[in-house]
């Protein structure tokens, strides 16, 4: 049994948020925040589009299984390109069967996978870039304080224990995991060797689960903490550390609570557009700051390098 960190596994539930017209409790800051962009660059009506419906089936392909704790986007980007040709002609018959049946685009992925996956690869790039890159650093404090506190739960108490507290409908009966709710049988016979356990933010309310030899079954739960993900934390300290980075570097950092382009945060702060540029290529280089391409403007985030050293402030 493993945990893995899988930005890839937050694609189609993030997808899925933006496509609702519902709004989420907890998500509906990022949505609100995401969908235009996410709109302006077409994937409201691409590949991805009609690879993820609104409920149902997900294509598997879509989610190879995570190789080690936290895989990067690109390599689980080149493992979603290399699925083989009958795995994913198999995933869309079964989506096929789901939806009743496949649009042109995706008929003409059937009839040439290795032709068209480049482009469904690309359109997860364009995703992952505009909407989980400028918020990963928050993201992923979240899915690595749930990894940290699942293992010291099995470390302490047990795997039992532990499964009993990762889900109302997961739960360990001596020798059997049980899941609430699956539809079919994982025996292990046909579900292969170990447990890939993937903690999520936009899955939810209940675990996912992807069973497909020769990977190890990956159960996707709802991780800790993602109740509070997207609330404004107090800005305070910040004199202490304007001496040591100077005001406009610190006045940007603060206000990158949320990822901003070099023209918004022009506007929020009174600089001008080129100081702030100056001073955000500075904190880049001292990797304080990202930066990630959301159609033809650039956004800004900070690092979990800047979290960090704001928290300290805060203390």
């Amino acid at each position: 049994m493993r945990f893995s960190v899988s930005q890839l596994w937050e694609v189609a539930p993030g997808f899925r948020l933006l496509n609702s017209r519902t709004a989420h409790p907890v998500h509906r800051p990022w949505v609100e925040q995401v969908r235009p962009r996410w709109a302006a660059a077409g994937l409201d009506r691409g590949w991805l589009a009609e690879l993820i419906p609104p409920t149902g089936y997900v294509p598997d392909f879509l989610t190879p299984a995570p190789d080690g704790p936290a895989p990067a986007p690109a390599a689980e980007r080149a493992a979603v390109l290399a699925a083989p040709v009958d795995r994913v002609r198999q995933d869309l018959d079964h989506l096929a069967r789901h939806q009743g049946g496949l649009g042109p685009r995706l008929r003409t992925l059937y009839a040439d996978p290795r032709a068209r996956l480049p482009r469904v690869v690309r359109e997860i790039e364009t995703f992952t870039e505009l909407a989980l890159a400028p918020y990963w650093a928050r993201m992923r404090t979240v899915l690595d304080a749930d990894v940290f506190h699942r293992a010291r739960q099995v470390a302490e108490r047990g795997t039992g224990h532990f499964f009993n507290e990762l889900h109302a409908s997961v739960s360990w009966n001596d020798s059997a995991l049980l899941l609430v709710g699956r539809k079919k049988p994982m025996p292990r016979e046909t579900a292969g060797s170990g447990l890939l356990l993937i903690p999520s933010v936009f899955t939810g309310p209940s675990p996912r689960t992807r069973v497909r030899l020769p990977d190890p079954p990956q159960l996707v739960y709802p991780a800790r903490g993602v109740g509070l993900l997207w609330e404004s934390r107090p800005v305070s300290g910040t004199t202490a550390l304007a001496a040591v980075l100077g005001r406009s570097r610190t006045l940007l950092l603060t206000e990158l609570e949320s990822p901003a382009s070099t023209t918004e945060l022009a506007r929020r702060t009174g600089l001008s557009p080129a100081g702030v540029s100056q001073h955000l290529n500075a904190l880049r280089g001292a990797g304080l700051v990202s930066a990630h391409r959301a159609g033809r403007s650039v956004l800004y985030a900070r690092s979990a390098t800047a979290e960090a050293v704001l928290e300290a402030a805060r203390a």
